[in-house]
């Protein structure tokens, strides 16, 4: 049966847990106190998503058997997938079952639709007479102006319907009308205007940064540091900073910087005040320096880390 959900968050952790179809870990860079709206509809067959976000952040997110396009919402600072910008004017197609980095320099909104892999080959094959199942490497359409407004509306619509009115989306006619309506929407732009594909250099730098990934997530609470990392990845110091520069908008020192202070904030807010103290999660992340671990914490995070510690679970 068709649905919709609204939700806010303050977290970023409960809020890449609730991304569908998605295994994603979020990593806030800038300063100040996160928020989140995430609208999810589900239609018969497609799911749409619309996303908006208050502060920069790094996300890695590995899709899960579906074809997904992705699109921004509305101008902005930048947006990066796998080093590339997302811009208003286009709309990207992703690799099944693709694990890459995103990377936003501000406040972000963008959108999301899904349909099973073998559905996207149909409606392709249907519709516009061409292959349109998850191509091998991301694909970065720029289609016709109309084409791309109007799928923007319609998604738009969708999301203020799931707002205003869900009991529209729950009702299974008008669902399958909307989903319809929005999928043609898709379709049309993906078989209008012009297609960039990933370059070489690009194609090779995604590679480093998915070995990157993968030394990170064998060692999800130990603290790593560059030798180590480039004899793991097998890169040079110089190849891994021009690699995490293009993806993540910063060095790969600063990136697990921040990665270890947000690990050591979730750790914190799950503690226990009797049973946990704070130089111990601090210590434990790496930090040793604890009045500067202490400084950098509440500049990032906008409190005290026994602030954090001490804080009713429940908020």
């Amino acid at each position: 049966m068709p649905s919709s959900v609204v939700r806010a968050f303050s977290d970023p952790d409960e809020y890449a847990a609730s991304i569908r179809n998605s295994k994603a870990e979020m990593t806030v860079t800038g300063r100040g106190q996160f928020s989140a709206k995430l609208i999810q509809v589900d239609f018969h067959r497609l799911w749409i998503q619309r996303f908006s976000e208050s502060l920069p952040r790094i996300a890695h997110s590995a899709h899960m058997g579906r074809a997904v396009v992705t699109f921004r919402t509305q101008p902005g600072p930048s947006l990066l997938w796998s080093g590339a910008e997302m811009r208003p004017t286009n709309i990207v197609r992703h690799s099944e079952r693709e694990s890459a980095f995103q990377h936003s320099s501000g406040s972000t909104s963008f959108a999301a639709m899904s349909v099973p892999v073998e559905d996207m080959a149909a409606i392709g094959s249907a519709m516009a007479g061409f292959n349109l199942r998850p191509p091998k490497d991301m694909l970065i359409h720029t289609p016709a102006p109309r084409a791309m407004a109007r799928l923007q509306r319609m998604h738009a619509a969708a999301g203020q319907l799931a707002k205003d009115a869900p009991e529209v989306i729950a009702h299974p006619e008008a669902a399958r009308s909307l989903e319809q309506a929005l999928i043609e929407g898709m379709v049309d732009c993906l078989s209008s205007g012009e297609v960039r594909e990933d370059r070489s250099a690009q194609r090779r730098h995604s590679l480093i940064m998915h070995r990157f990934r993968r030394a990170v997530e064998e060692n999800p609470e130990q603290p790593l540091y560059i030798p180590e990392l480039c004899m793991a990845i097998g890169v040079s110091d110089r190849t891994l900073r021009v690699c995490c520069q293009e993806q993540l908008g910063m060095s790969p020192k600063r990136y697990l910087l921040l990665r270890r202070m947000n690990l050591a904030r979730q750790a914190l807010r799950d503690g226990f005040p009797d049973t946990t103290s704070v130089t111990e999660i601090a210590t434990q992340f790496g930090f040793w320096q604890f009045g500067r671990f202490a400084g950098e914490y509440k500049s990032l995070f906008g409190e005290a880390p026994s602030a954090t510690l001490h804080r009713p679970r429940w908020q």
